[in-house]
């Protein structure tokens, strides 16, 4: 760790800083962000692209009386530093260090707990209100990406601060990216507003190379003046923000340190809601990141691994089974890489479609291409499908619609924390009728979910977590709405174990029937109604909630049926998850062969 990121350890010692020292402390920074993020993982091209940024805000606003929202996160980790959490970035995102996303209980700097995207405006507004009601004196900026503004909720936002006049600041850091490369009509009207800064630097060219001329020069360039109205209504459109009543500033250079502070400045007393466009580079001052920000938003730690990719598995199907069947088409919200579906969208272009960071609008665009006769798969992750539960159950499901949801990084996940856990999926998606849900036991089973889902015409929810370690050495085919024996035994114990990680916990106990559970909704009502005998335990085991989750729709159908089979299910307790290890996370709530056999035993079953 360089000495000057040691000793400006406060947005106070920041201040006191010359420009040129400012400019040898950015570089400090992102030198510094790329070894951590090296060792550690995380996500690095947002993150060293918003130095000089995060730089600029700490050096001009007095926080935390100032309140700074990061949308998503991704790009925090400069803030983090300059607000003294230097020290504890050998342990970004993991148990006992700092999180990688801007977390209230972690800092007084951290003014909301973000992950998802497109929340800051929201939030900004919220604490302008609040400020302006309570009769306070703070500002309120909130810094968002270009690709958050893919988002419904970034324009609803948008909507009330500009009806609202409140006070508050949008930084809009534009680096013509979310995850993967930004998509629609939104990105294309940036794209405008930057040609209008090249229109700036070119009208500023042309003026002192014509005024320069001899005895010609000024009437020439008052001839072009009466002309420049025509030009500029081509090169530089509407602006949008200001027709919605935001006062807009920019594009402006976003690594220039000098004009940052200068524009923040200017801004810093405006009583208006105002708009700070700026223009960055993701990876900046790193090549490689640079080169291919999609690769680098975020990294995981060296080292070799042997687990495999369920998003593989999708992705190689969905290429063999397109080549057969034109009706398939693939849905992403901004996450084509890691849902699995960049390969599908380089071989049928037309027919995956990238919605940007808009769950909501995917989910009902699934459900009109169903309706329209297509066959559409949204692969997403499961925490960000959360943000699309009223189209799912409104859209696709009342509508009774081919619509398959491919529920990527289903239960912990691990180093992304707390707000990124995909274990409440099984609860909602429960709850709403004619909607089916499976859980892959391995690469091979989830394939023979796939094929299955080929010819299955109402709505269908797949999940399952990033990766798995091997395929099983036996694999039966996959019938819907059974369940799967993998272990038989004499006792009366029954494992109900549900996808990849329970059914890996579960695998090795011996004396006891182990049991892939395979179709979460509908339950397998026959194989219950056979085990539900005196007598008998039943333990089920779910990387998911326990409230509302498998487990409970076990309790409730027995209890429907008459219970007679004493019934202990294994889950996630009723907080959240706020944990950056996997292991861990299993560990702590019973998800391990350990914990299930101290179910076992405490039951009063002799299992050796």
């Amino acid at each position: 760790m360089d000495e000057i990121i040691k000793q400006v350890n406060s947005p106070e010692r920041l201040k006191e800083l010359s420009c040129k020292e400012l400019g040898a402390y950015c570089d400090s920074v992102r030198k510094f962000i790329v070894e951590s993020v090296r060792h550690s993982g995380g996500h690095l091209a947002s993150s060293i692209g918003a130095v000089e940024l995060a730089v600029a805000l700490h050096y001009v606003f007095d926080c935390p009386k100032d309140k700074i929202l990061w949308d998503v996160g991704h790009q925090a980790y400069a803030h983090k530093i300059i607000t003294g959490r230097a020290e504890n970035f050998g342990a970004l995102r993991a148990n006992g260090g700092i999180s990688g996303f801007p977390k209230m209980t972690e800092s007084e700097y951290d003014s909301f707990t973000m992950g998802h995207s497109s929340t800051s405006l929201s939030v900004g507004l919220g604490y302008a209100r609040a400020r302006d009601t309570l009769g306070e004196d703070y500002n309120v900026i909130s810094v968002i990406g270009d690709g958050a503004f893919t988002g419904g909720m970034a324009f609803e936002a948008l909507n009330d601060i500009g009806a609202s006049k409140a006070k508050m600041i949008i930084v809009l850091n534009d680096n013509k990216m979310s995850i993967s490369k930004n998509v629609g009509a939104m990105s294309e009207y940036l794209a405008k507003l930057r040609l209008s800064k090249r229109y700036n630097r070119l009208k500023s060219t042309v003026k002192k190379g014509v005024l320069g001329i001899p005895l010609f020069g000024s009437n020439l360039y008052k001839a072009l003046v009466r002309t420049k109205h025509g030009v500029k209504s081509v090169v530089q459109s509407n602006k949008m923000f200001e027709q919605m009543g935001i006062k807009y500033y920019g594009p402006i250079e976003g690594h220039n340190l000098a004009n940052l502070i200068e524009i923040f400045k200017q801004v810093k007393n405006e009583d208006e809601p105002v708009l700070i466009h700026i223009l960055t580079q993701k990876g900046k001052g790193y090549p490689v990141a640079a080169s291919d920000p999609t690769k680098f938003h975020g990294i995981v730690p060296q080292g070799a691994t042997n687990e495999k990719s369920f998003s593989q598995v999708l992705s190689d199907f969905l290429c063999t089974e397109g080549e057969k069947n034109s009706k398939i088409t693939a849905i992403t919200a901004a996450m084509s890489d890691g849902t699995g579906l960049t390969a599908f969208a380089e071989k049928f272009p037309d027919r995956l479609y990238d919605v940007g960071i808009a769950e909501q609008h995917a989910v009902t665009l699934a459900a009109g291409l169903a309706a329209g006769g297509l066959k559409p798969y949204f692969a997403v992750y499961s925490s960000f499908l959360q943000r699309g539960f009223d189209q799912v159950l409104h859209d696709v499901c009342i509508n009774n619609l081919g619509v398959t949801f491919l529920i990527d990084r289903a239960g912990a996940v691990g180093a992304d924390g707390v707000t990124h856990q995909g274990l409440y999926d099984i609860s909602y998606l429960s709850l709403i009728p004619n909607l089916s849900i499976l859980a892959p036991k391995d690469g091979c089973e989830f394939r023979q979910m796939l094929e299955f889902s080929l010819s299955y015409d109402k709505p269908l929810a797949i999940r399952y977590p990033k990766s798995y370690l091997c395929d099983s050495a036996e694999n039966g085919s996959f019938e819907y709405g059974k369940w799967e024996i993998l272990k038989r035994s004499q006792s009366g114990v029954y494992v109900l174990a549900v996808g990849n990680r329970a059914v890996c916990a579960a695998s090795g106990i011996e004396n006891a029937n182990i049991v892939s559970a395979r179709c979460i909704k509908p339950l397998d009502s026959e194989f219950l109604q056979q085990i539900n005998r005196k007598g008998n335990l039943i333990i089920t085991v779910e990387d998911g909630a326990k409230r509302g989750g498998f487990g409970q729709s076990v309790l409730a159908y027995l209890n429907e049926i008459g219970q007679n089979a004493k019934v202990e299910t294994i889950g996630y307790p009723d907080e959240f998850l706020d944990d950056f290890c996997i292991e861990h996370s299993l560990e702590a709530a019973g998800i391990t062969e350990s914990g299930i056999l101290s179910v076992i035993k405490n039951f009063g079953n002799s299992i050796q």
